[in-house]
């Protein structure tokens, strides 16, 4: 079984059985451990990042805070769990895994002077269901021998034949290329929007595949002269010896800059209906959007903070300033299930 920390009822699970993880926590909340001062969180965020997030919390609201960590199942956990679910917040990746739970009517709004003061409106939900706590930009990586600075400067280029076999990308289906398509569709309609991943797909060097990392690797090995990928992915192949003369191959591009901006995506936090400790549930996000997490936030995983003002890792600062779209992302989630529609219509993976 894995670790179970009775000092601090803080639950230290790995990421391999959701189902026994969230069962055991179900079983210390019905055997009476859970207190006033507690909160269940279920996070798919990594430990590395959270654990010190979740203590600096601890420390400064003397709130406990029960944690299960996952890679997978938590939206169907959560469905089964329904109204017995001992979880009173969700940290995710991913807007499509945010809008996933509004539209399950998993989450309860939400209404804090706080984090309408800290997060800017458009990585919110309108009404108050979930809030970004940290972006990161879905952007464009070149080889430093065989794209030159200035040579393709939009999202839309990557359907320009001039780039025919010289892209590669994981799958379209993935939730990053989905938001990524949703934004396409949010910017320019659904008709066009086909044209053009019918144009990227057309210029691919290969058929999707492998994880982001993989994309920078085909640059490196001149698979591929241009790759679709999260910025947060250069950080931390810098800091991987065997990864580095990848992410040294590339630099980054970030689209869209003298028009809408560059596509961001968001990790975000929301309070599930089922929350017994709401109130904890509510300070515990709060926190994660101040200036103390945002810090410690930037400072873990190459990501960019959603509170202004927060200096950046300097891995990141060295990437320079760039003009983000600032489309609310609640519109662009709406556009998923097209974006999905227009993946299997273009046959984008096979």
């Amino acid at each position: 079984m894995d670790n179970f920390d009775w000092r601090t009822k803080t639950v230290k699970l790995a990421p391999v059985s959701l189902g026994l993880a969230m069962g055991l926590v179900g079983l210390i909340l019905a055997a009476g451990v859970a207190l006033a001062g507690e909160v269940n969180l279920y996070s798919y965020r990594q430990p590395f990042l959270i654990q010190p997030l979740l203590q600096a919390f601890t420390a400064e609201t003397g709130t406990q805070v029960n944690v299960v960590y996952a890679k997978t199942g938590m939206l169907e956990r959560l469905k089964a769990e329904g109204r017995n679910s001992p979880a009173d917040a969700v940290l995710t990746a991913d807007i499509g895994r945010l809008a996933d739970l509004v539209d399950a009517e998993l989450v309860r709004p939400v209404h804090s002077k706080i984090l309408n003061a800290n997060i800017p409106a458009n990585l919110r939900h309108p009404d108050g269901y979930w809030f970004g706590l940290t972006t990161r930009a879905r952007v464009i990586f070149a080889s430093k021998e065989r794209v030159k600075p200035g040579e393709i400067t939009t999202y839309e280029q990557l359907a320009d034949p001039k780039w025919r076999g010289r892209i590669c990308t994981r799958s379209g289906a993935h939730v990053y290329n989905i938001a990524l398509i949703a934004s396409m569709i949010a910017a320019h309609g659904e008709v066009e929007a086909e044209a053009w991943l019918k144009g990227v797909k057309a210029n691919l060097a290969r058929k999707p595949q492998g994880n982001d990392r993989a994309q920078v690797r085909a640059i490196k090995e001149g698979v591929c002269d241009l790759a679709i990928v999260n910025t947060y992915y250069m950080g931390k192949m810098l800091q991987n010896a065997e990864q580095r003369p990848w992410a040294e191959a590339a630099y980054i591009i970030f689209p869209n800059q003298q028009g809408r901006g560059t596509h961001i995506n968001v990790s975000g936090a929301a309070v599930t209906k089922s929350a017994k400790h709401f109130d904890a549930a509510v300070r515990l996000i709060e926190f994660l959007s101040s200036a103390k997490a945002q810090r410690i936030y930037a400072a873990q995983n190459f990501e960019f903070p959603v509170l202004a003002g927060v200096p950046l890792n300097p891995i990141v600062e060295s990437w320079g300033p760039f003009k983000a779209d600032t489309t609310n992302l609640a519109e662009i989630a709406s556009h998923r299930r097209m974006a999905m529609k227009l993946v299997d219509r273009v046959g984008f993976d096979l």
